[in-house]
Formats: structure tokens, C-alpha cells, sequence
């Protein structure tokens, strides 16, 4: 990324996309690395799925929830700080929709987009992956639709899909 900035070799109609975690230094590094680019859309993310909570992570949903409502802010906050003169896009994945409870998923995305403030004209791409496929494509699409119908915050969205193909 530093290279194509440093070097001018990044069209002005283009848009550079970097992926975080949810993560203080990770997103701190990330910012800093987009310094002089016209425009970027940082993208963050953290698992949200019942059984990365609970396995992987031993936490609960308040503590997901805050991470992810902790990293937006700091997305936010370094954005701020090192970019400024870049037209910044924000991104959210709540990793592992799929393995998520509906219900959480779109609680933690109420919660990031409360978080991030979209400015007038201005909209969060939710990414909802099916990073790990659990079950069949007319499921996710089903899931995908429950989302955005009880979304409140749609209006300040555009839906992203990010879907694996690994059952065939």
C-alpha cells in the first residue's frame, strides 16, 4: 500500500481497500499505512459467532459487542489523525455471520453504525460473510433477508455479501 501511494501509482478513480481486525495497533498501523491516498475504504472486522465467542474467545455477547463498537472508534479516531484530505469509506464484517445469532448480529451492526455517525451522504458498508459455510446457499439468503428487514439503520448501509462456496 505505502509503495503505490509513495510511487503515485494509484489511478484517481480507484480506491484503495485494507482489511483490520478489530484490533487497536492493527487499525493504527493500517491508517498509517493509507497517509496520502486519495481515497480508501478501511474495512474491520471480529467474529461474532456463538461458537468463536465461546471457544475461541470464552466471552460473551457484551464483550463482542464493545469490541466492535471499540474498533469503529478507533477507525474513526486514527483516520482522523493520519488521513486527513483522504476521503475515508468504512466497512464492518461481523465475522462469521452465519454461526451468529440474527438477532446479535444486527444488534452489533446498530451498534457500529450508532458508532461511526455517517456524515450526510454518507453510508457504512455492512459485509455480511459466509466466511465458513454451515449450511446451504438458501439459508445464508434467508438469513441475508431477515438481516436487512429488521436492520433499523439500512437507510446509513449498503449490504455487502462475502460468500464462500465450500460445500460445492
Amino acid at each position: 500500500v505505502r509503495q503505490l501511494i509513495e510511487d503515485d501509482l494509484v489511478p484517481d478513480d480507484v480506491t484503495i481497500q485494507v482489511l483490520t481486525q478489530a484490533r487497536e495497533h492493527l487499525i493504527e498501523t493500517t491508517c498509517r499505512s493509507l497517509v496520502g491516498a486519495k481515497r480508501a475504504l478501511i474495512h474491520m472486522y471480529n467474529s461474532t459467532s456463538e461458537l468463536q465467542r465461546r471457544v475461541v474467545f470464552r466471552t460473551g455477547k457484551p464483550e463482542v459487542k464493545d469490541l466492535a463498537v471499540r474498533g469503529t472508534a478507533w477507525v474513526r479516531a486514527y483516520s482522523e489523525k493520519y488521513l486527513k484530505g483522504t476521503n475515508i469509506l468504512y466497512e464492518y464484517s461481523p465475522e462469521s455471520f452465519m454461526g451468529t445469532e440474527l438477532d446479535f448480529a444486527v444488534d452489533v451492526c446498530e451498534a457500529v453504525i450508532a458508532e461511526w455517525k455517517p456524515r450526510k451522504g454518507e453510508k457504512v458498508i455492512i459485509n455480511l460473510p459466509n466466511t465458513v459455510e454451515m449450511s446451504t446457499p438458501n439459508i445464508y439468503a434467508d438469513q441475508i433477508e431477515w438481516f436487512c428487514r429488521h436492520f433499523k439503520s439500512r437507510d446509513k448501509a449498503i449490504i455487502s455479501l462475502h460468500a464462500h462456496n465450500d460445500r460445492g
